[in-house]
């Protein structure tokens, strides 16, 4: 590691009443970091943030809200004058505890089913929120339907333009066979997030307040001895209905089963159901966002903006051809749509 990177580790770490034995590198990215702290009193985390202090603030009212209705999340350590994170030319930096426990993965039904119950658990806990007035509010309520108008023209814009090309890459190819059946799946969608049900769930959470994760995954929770889920790394959080959270936890774990499984969809949502029950129009929603194709949508995006530097035609066209291939593996789940609703 960079000497000056240590060095600003040493400094912001005087502001602790913490004896340092060492520090290792869990990782670094320039503007963000992560690291192991040894002290006598066991290891801490030290995390430099890659956003300002007034999101941070944020963050931690939101972490705060969740551990006061019973969510367990690594507790923030102090610094000597009583603030939650410390400032070092402008880049703000926390301690928290170190939890001992092991990560869950997807490869049982008795895991997803533990991830699913916690993240139900979470939703109920982040009821009532209500971000402080200092800090910079991170938000996705209500914006849905602009987001996707926005991303469906880009993406058109791109397919007309290869349609109009004389000469087409493999992706291309594919690209111009697909994008006619997915363009109507994005159009059904959009229809459905303009619909009644979406903007009457919005409401209620802009009254009631509410939290998504956007990165609750078996990697960012750790199963303790005492039959504890530790929720970590809560940098994405945001103010959103859950239903942001719960598509991503499904395209996560169909992701892994290499296609949509219908009796595994239901039994999700019956466990998520049982800790943090939704109304059966707040489940509709669910309908156009599983219709609309996101990992479709993801790799033309990244492949017309040419997003990953390091990517391959050819491994563009293999993610493509595998994004493909997942999403219409969705359609026996939007055509038994009713079957999988727990209510």
């Amino acid at each position: 590691m960079e000497t000056s990177i240590m060095n600003d580790l040493k400094t912001v770490l005087k502001e602790y009443d913490l004896e340092v034995y060492s520090i290792r590198t869990e990782s670094y990215k320039g503007k963000k970091g992560v690291w192991w702290v040894h002290t006598p009193d066991g290891y801490k985390i030290l995390k430099k943030q890659a956003y300002a202090d007034t999101t941070l603030k944020f963050i931690i009212s939101a972490m705060e809200h969740l551990m006061n209705n019973g969510m367990h999340m690594p507790k923030i350590i102090k610094n000597k004058t009583g603030d939650k994170y410390a400032l070092l030319d402008k880049t703000a930096y926390i301690v928290s505890e170190a939890i001992d426990g092991r990560t869950l993965d997807y490869s049982t039904d008795e895991n997803i089913k533990r991830i699913v119950a916690e993240l139900g658990n979470f939703h109920k806990a982040s009821v009532g929120f209500k971000p402080p007035q200092s800090c910079k509010v991170r938000t996705h309520l209500g914006k849905w339907p602009e987001k996707y108008k926005k991303e469906v023209d880009k993406l058109k814009g791109y397919y007309d333009i290869e349609r109009n090309n004389k000469n087409h890459s493999a992706f291309g190819e594919e690209i111009l066979r697909e994008f006619p059946y997915f363009y109507k799946r994005m159009i059904d969608a959009m229809k459905g997030f303009d619909g009644e049900d979406y903007h009457q769930w919005v409401k209620e959470v802009e009254e009631l307040g509410g939290l998504c994760h956007q990165d609750f995954t078996a990697g960012n929770l750790l199963f303790t001895d005492k039959d504890e889920i530790y929720v970590l790394d809560p940098d994405s959080i945001t103010i959103d209905i859950p239903l942001r959270d719960i598509r991503k936890i499904l395209n996560k774990i169909m992701k892994r089963k290499k296609k949509w499984d219908l009796a595994l969809v239901k039994d999700i949502l019956k466990w998520y159901q049982i800790k943090n029950p939704l109304k059966k129009e707040q489940w509709r929603v669910l309908n156009p966002t599983l219709t609309y194709p996101h990992l479709f949508a993801g790799i033309m995006g990244k492949y017309y903006e040419k997003r990953e530097k390091t990517w391959t035609e050819k491994k563009y066209l293999s993610r493509l051809k595998e994004m493909i291939q997942m999403d219409k593996s969705q359609e026996i789940i939007i055509e038994n749509f009713d079957e999988i609703l727990p209510l």
